[in-house]
Parts: structure tokens; sequence; C-alpha cells
């Protein structure tokens, strides 16, 4: 449904926004963020100032994507989950990313974080921080626990920490790009996939992780 077949039902404007959204979010993902709103609207078969009603300029309709796609995507649930120290972190892990593919490896929003990333737009910038909030540092404090190492406390994270938490999130993060972005067939379904990455990277962290460990100075 276009804007122009529900203005003429008359619906709630959140309503007709939501769909000018949805339809950016496509828009996009195809594109990039160096399209323009006047192609945009007409693809909604709307003029370019009914366009800005909703939306006063382009950069605002761009901040509004990134808060659907990526701030509201994440799910508050997901924070508990991965510090549940009552599961293995394994099956947090697994857990974790088989919800977390199920809502962010979605193809428009996988293409949007590449395209955005290739054209130097901040909007893959900003994700990325988000993600070493919610994810990535929780991950080496989690790793950490897991392994009967130092807490945060004693001895900060180490930056080789962060690359190997990074290293994971890309081994699955490539799954998507695989089927998404270079259109291949996968033989096995996503989480399948996932808990073989994730069995695989494991067995080595740990390994590299405390050899990490090993070689740091002694915490004052």
């Amino acid at each position: 449904m276009n804007i122009a077949s529900i203005r003429r039902k008359r619906l709630p404007r959140e309503l007709r926004e939501r769909l000018i959204v949805e339809e950016a979010v496509r828009f996009f993902s195809e594109v990039g963020f160096e399209g323009q709103t006047r192609t945009l609207a007409e693809r909604l078969g709307v003029t370019q100032p009914l366009l800005y009603r909703y939306f006063t300029d382009k950069e605002a309709l761009i901040e509004r994507v990134f808060e659907e796609v990526y701030l509201k995507g994440w799910n508050a649930d997901w924070d508990k989950l991965l510090k549940d120290r009552n599961q293995p972190l394994f099956s947090r892990l697994s857990a974790f990313y088989r919800s977390y593919r199920r809502i962010m490896f979605e193809p428009q929003l996988v293409r949007l974080f590449m395209l955005a990333g290739l054209k130097g737009d901040r909007m893959s910038e900003r994700y990325l921080a988000r993600l070493h909030l919610k994810l990535i540092t929780p991950l080496c404090i989690e790793f950490r626990h897991e392994w009967g190492l130092p807490p945060v406390n004693q001895t900060p994270i180490d930056d080789r920490e962060i690359d190997i938490a990074w290293a994971i999130h890309g081994a699955i993060f490539q799954i998507a790009i695989r089927k998404w972005v270079c259109n291949q067939d996968l033989e096995n379904d996503f989480d399948a996939i996932i808990d073989e990455t994730l069995r695989a990277f494991l067995l080595g962290c740990r390994t590299t992780v405390s050899a990490i460990h090993a070689a740091l100075p002694a915490p004052a």
C-alpha cells in the first residue's frame, strides 16, 4: 500500500509515517543513502513536498530509518541473556544469535548496513559502536568468567580480547552476507551454521584469550 492509497482512507498519521519508513528501508537498501528523496516519493506515489510533511529533510528520514532498523531492533531480553551465568556460555550465545539473526539478518537490513559502510555513511559506524557496548564488551566479560580469568575490575579488557569478540560476531555475520549479498545457496539452515561456527571459534578463543592473559603484567 502506498501513501496515495492510505490518504484516501484517512488513516492515522502514525500509520502513514510508518509506511514511508518501511518503503525508505527498502529503497535505501537497494540504492544506498545517496538515493534521492524525489525518487522515493515517486515510488510511494506521492509528491516530494508531501514527504517532507512527515520528515523535515532527508537527514531526518535517514535518522528515523536508523532508529527503526538498528535501535528498536535490539531486544532488551538479549542483555539479560548474555549475562545469565546460570547457562553455559555456548548456550547463551547460541540462543542470542538464533534470536538476533531472525531480526537483524533480514536481507534489507544486511544490504543497508553493507551499503552504508561502503559509502562511508556514519550509520554503520554508529551501529558498530552500539554493538561494541551491547555485545562485544559483555562478551569479553563473560569469556573471563567462563574460563576462570581475572575480572575486568582487576585487569582491564585488552584490545586483543576485543578483536577476538569481533571475530566471533564477524564470523556469524558473514553467514548473512553470503546469503543476502553474495546470493549463495546455503545447504544447512542458519541456526545449524551458527552453532557450528560458535563451537569452532569458542574452542580456539579459550586457548587464545588465556594465552593473552598469561602474557599480561600482573595486576598491581
